[in-house]
């Protein structure tokens, strides 16, 4: 069986549940919620609206955000009705959970450019078609039309200063040397008119997001409870954290953006294949559609031959089939296979294979440049009397071939006109010719 034969079709309802809140709950998407037997009852009858937010803070959603996206994506296979909103308004403002200064305001401009990028990415993962076919919409629609005079009157009376502070995001904040301004504690009030709208144009009866969320997505729920005397529904899903507390899919400079112009499908691909064995089987639940039975299977191997990391094999390439397409995971796994020996690197899809080199120690050099010169510029060696001796003792290759005589040159004969050199089995770095 290929890869590309492996990847699940996403399918209404595990068959391992009766309801698509029995699967969200034992999938671990379920970290804090308004009362969990009326969700049950709700997401087993006829079918509701939901929504998730996401803010236009960045051009491309990342890691984080894959967790809601997917979550959207599950109630709507259960035949549910979703609203993917991205925050033209909110946007401008700025949340202040999980920071301890004021976000820097983005041009207007820019967060209309990022507001578009955003939307298309959550289109992805929805379908427009059907019975419940999902709607975009953007807060800007019903914010940018009220007055100051209007917002107060009609929204922020309803609204309690002392309720408001105790908001583990604002009170955190409070606490802290930079304080709160009054634009970034006013953002529950707007995320609560957000759902109160949602509710009146469509009926939305709940909303999801993360649980560092959760003092905002109760805001609208209370909201619609004093304004409309409604009771309506949140679910806030676990902050994902790796086995050994760290922070999970970004670091300092190095997220996994959504967006391949930012981080490429082979460094995501990657991401997900070094994923520890104590974390992999978590994954697996929240980031792909696997089946119960098929995970637990996948469990089972992770105990009986861990070596062989068939979990984090098929964990990477379902998300990037789902992210990406099947044709770009087909395209990574290839090019990973080929650059560690199981492949033909002439085969490979050039703009793949120039994004791979460019997460292995690389260099550009010009065309003709000897391979001794190409290995130190690399890294792989310190010198060119090592250079010359791991000639010698064979343990040098150049695009597949192994290299005999310390003269032969880089000519980027690879697709995308790139080289690749190797020094011993595992030690790679890339070649540009430039």
């Amino acid at each position: 069986m290929s890869n590309t034969d492996l990847t699940t079709a996403p399918q209404a309802i595990d068959p391992a549940f009766e309801n698509v809140w029995d699967e969200i709950v034992w999938r671990g998407l379920v970290h804090v919620s308004t009362d969990q037997e009326a969700l049950r009852a709700l997401l087993a009858g006829d079918p509701i609206t939901y929504y998730c937010g996401f803010d236009p803070t960045a051009p491309s959603l990342h890691l984080g955000n894959l967790v809601q996206l997917l979550t959207l994506r599950r109630l709507q296979l259960a035949g549910h009705r979703p609203l993917g909103l991205v925050g033209g308004s909110t946007g401008l403002v700025g949340d202040p959970g999980g920071r301890d200064s004021e976000r820097v305001l983005n041009p207007v401009e820019t967060v209309q450019e990022w507001v578009e990028k955003l939307r298309a990415q959550v289109e992805r993962f929805l379908s427009f078609e059907g019975d419940n076919a999902a709607r975009m919409v953007n807060n800007l629609d019903w914010t940018a039309p009220l007055s100051a005079i209007d917002f107060l009157r009609g929204i922020g009376k309803h609204f309690r200063v002392g309720t408001m502070i105790k908001k583990d995001a604002v009170s955190a904040r409070l606490n802290s040397e930079a304080g709160i301004s009054y634009t970034e504690f006013s953002y529950q009030i707007l995320q609560g008119l957000d759902y109160l709208e949602l509710y009146r144009r469509y009926g939305c009866v709940l909303q999801t997001g993360g649980s560092d969320q959760w003092g905002n997505l109760t805001s609208g729920t209370d909201l619609i409870h004093r304004v409309e005397g409604v009771s309506v529904h949140a679910i806030g899903t676990p902050l994902i954290t790796n086995s050994d507390g760290t922070k999970f899919g970004k670091s300092a400079g190095n997220a996994i953006w959504l967006d391949p112009e930012m981080c490429s499908p082979y460094r995501m691909y990657q991401f997900w294949l070094n994923t520890d064995d104590a974390d992999v089987i978590t994954r697996l639940k929240v980031f792909t559609f696997l089946t119960k039975a098929e995970i637990e299977e996948y469990a089972r191997l992770v105990e009986t031959e861990p070596f062989r990391r068939a979990a984090q094999k098929r964990l990477a390439l379902e998300v990037v089939a789902t992210v990406h397409g099947i044709d770009a995971a087909a395209a990574v796994i290839a090019a990973s296979d080929a650059l560690f020996g199981q492949g033909d690197l002439t085969t490979l899809d050039a703009e793949t294979l120039r994004s791979a080199l460019a997460e292995l120690p690389n260099a550009t050099v010009a065309a003709g440049t000897q391979v001794v010169d190409a290995l130190v510029a690399t890294g792989l060696v310190s010198s060119l009397s090592e250079a010359r001796r791991a000639i010698s003792q064979g343990g040098v290759s150049l695009d597949g071939v192994r290299v005999e005589d310390e003269g032969v040159t880089i000519q980027g004969t690879l697709p995308g006109g790139v080289s690749v050199l190797r020094r011993g089995k595992k030690t790679l770095a890339g070649l540009f010719i430039g």
